[in-house]
């Protein structure tokens, strides 16, 4: 937290230093125009010319505080940006807010471990770990949280964020660019619309004209002030007519090239400077290495071209000004060129342009497990094997905290599935969702909440927390059994690593019992590693029939000076103390 407070003290100081700039160049802007105004006033009162040379250096002055202006409106803005990121991780790391988005919009009810594990929603994992700022970044985090990576892209994610973690500088200037953006799924979908739309080549008629007529214009426009002939006008009047008719004919062509592109020359320029922000950092990452030689094609960099694509779009703005459209299109048929120059650059850079934008959600992604990485020091790595072994020393829930979570030790191998015991509230569920985030965060090649780690990676399957669905006439019961058959069903595929929290709750004691012993009879049959929580005591006892497959694990309870005393530790064994009939009777329910 002490880089962030001091990061916060710099930006603050050098934002309060550019706005005083910022401010002072208003002014002499604003007194420029008044400059000249005045200037060109006494032109008129006194004829002298000397004030006209003055009134245009005062508009030349005032062009170039233009430009230093735009230079300070931008970089208050990056200033500002990166200021509400340091004071944004204060406060989380404080625990006072989370200012950051929670991905509800991700959350799938039917993927087998989103809603179960609180990937997405408040407080969610992906609210806790997302510092992504544009559609792109936010989709790619969520879609890796939600599947499995490879052990090969695992590794490379590894080093990826270990590199990332040490380079806090360049992951928030590259988060300060991404938020300035103002980046939304409309315009990201947007621009996919127009890359993927394909339209017909323009007519070589039509290409032709665009040529012909503005040169025969400023033909005769040139001749007509060279010789004066009024009939030379005449011409150009007519060739004017003439390119309106011709836009007019190309009018519905470049509104349908344009469709829903508001604002989206901005984004693109954003996206240039981001793509800018990777191409000109130096990486030694396999991967990070990778993305940058991504984005060199046809010699030049992916910014450059993203550059050219923005200022484009911004030219195209020009026909929804009614007078500006007119003047230039009527004399050189501005648009028309314009559309043409579109056409072009969608031949040569559609095929590149989704993957460009691509790799800054992939950047995004990484930056915000590398910033997971660097806030928890104490997180490590987990060493990747393929001998299905998976284990853990000093365990935890990563979004527990960190002064007051409790640390277990837990593995699984040679006994590889867990029957866990122990009363309401002393650990169960968190301890089955420890296991279940680490092994998400593990099997992306994130840092994960444990002192040690060794994991073979494999897809996580969980059924712990399911609801009602009314709108489809299912009761609860009904959609545990779904997901019991959903987890069968993807273990005949593939061995996973399976959490069950207390299943079966929707029928009877004696029902619920049998069943559940069939359920971890099949589970650990379908070659299935992981952990079952249950309070029924006889389930414990099929450890006896697998001795070497299942093992018994149990969370005590104590009672203290007449009070509920949990320590949340791991231990061998089955749960001895319940605490319900203690509870009911302090509390005088009984």
């Amino acid at each position: 937290m002490e880089a962030y407070n001091n990061k916060v003290e710099h930006y603050t100081t050098l934002f309060h230093k550019i706005n005083k700039r910022y401010n002072s160049i208003s002014i002499l802007r604003l007194l420029t125009v008044f400059l000249g105004l005045f200037l060109l006033f006494y032109y008129i009162k006194t004829n002298e010319i000397l004030y006209v040379v003055f009134a245009f250096l005062s508009f030349v002055g005032f062009l170039f505080l233009m430009r230093i202006h735009s230079a300070l409106s931008f970089q208050k803005e990056l200033t500002s940006a990166i200021l509400k990121i340091n004071k944004n991780e204060i406060s989380f790391l404080k625990r006072e807010k989370l200012p950051f988005e929670n991905g509800i919009e991700f959350n799938d009810f039917h993927h087998p471990y989103a809603y179960d594990l609180d990937i997405f929603g408040d407080h969610s994992l992906f609210q806790n770990i997302n510092r992504t700022a544009t559609f792109t970044g936010k989709k790619t985090l969520a879609n890796q949280l939600l599947k499995l990576s490879s052990n090969e892209t695992i590794l490379e994610n590894q080093e990826a964020i270990n590199e990332l973690n040490a380079k806090i500088d360049w992951r928030q200037d590259f988060l300060a660019l991404a938020m300035i953006s103002n980046d939304s799924k409309s315009s990201y979908d947007s621009l996919i619309h127009w890359n993927s739309f394909k339209n017909n080549a323009l007519p070589k008629a039509l290409v032709a004209a665009s040529i012909v007529l503005p040169t025969l214009f400023f033909g005769f426009l040139i001749a007509y002030f060279v010789t004066s002939k009024m009939i030379l006008l005449s011409y150009v009047t007519y060739i004017f007519i003439a390119n309106m008719i011709v836009l007019g004919q190309s009018f519905k062509r470049i509104q349908s090239e344009i469709a829903k592109a508001d604002n989206v020359d901005k984004i693109i320029k954003q996206y240039s400077l981001l793509v800018q922000k990777i191409e000109k950092e130096t990486f030694q990452s396999k991967k990070l290495v990778d993305f940058q030689q991504q984005l060199i094609f046809k010699n030049a960099t992916a910014s450059t071209h993203l550059k050219d694509l923005s200022e484009l779009f911004s030219r195209m703005d020009t026909i929804n000004n009614f007078v500006t459209a007119i003047v230039f299109n009527g004399t050189f048929l501005f648009n028309l060129h314009v559309l043409r120059a579109l056409l072009k650059w969608k031949d040569n850079y559609s095929t590149e342009l989704e993957k460009w934008i691509a790799i800054i959600g992939e950047f995004e992604a990484l930056n915000s497990l590398a910033n997971l990485a660097y806030n928890n020091p104490d997180f490590v790595f987990p060493e990747i094997n393929s001998e299905f072994k998976i284990g853990f020393s000093d365990l935890s829930h990563p979004l527990l905290n960190p002064t007051t979570r409790v640390g277990n030790d837990t593995h699984f191998y040679p006994e590889s599935f867990v029957i866990l015991t122990g009363s309401n509230m002393s650990g169960k569920s968190t301890f089955l969702r420890s296991l279940g985030i680490n092994m998400v965060l593990g099997g992306i090649g994130s840092v994960v909440c444990a002192s040690k780690a060794n994991i073979h990676p494999l897809p996580v399957l969980v059924s712990m927390r399911l609801s009602d669905s009314l709108a489809d006439s299912e009761s609860y019961f009904f959609a545990e059994i779904k997901r019991l058959k959903q987890i069968m069903d993807a273990l005949e595929e593939q061995p996973a690593f399976v959490l069950l929290d207390e299943i079966l709750r929707g029928t009877n004691s004696d029902d619920k019992r049998n069943g559940t012993i069939e359920v971890v009879k099949k589970i650990i049959a379908k070659k299935a590693i992981g952990a079952i929580a249950t309070h029924d005591i006889e389930v414990c006892l099929t450890t006896n029939e697998y001795p070497n497959i299942l093992t018994n694990q149990c969370f005590e309870v104590q009672i203290q000076n007449n009070e509920l005393h949990f320590d949340y530790k791991l231990r061998n064994g089955i749960c001895k103390n319940k605490s319900a009939t203690f509870l009911m009777q302090k509390m005088g329910v009984i």
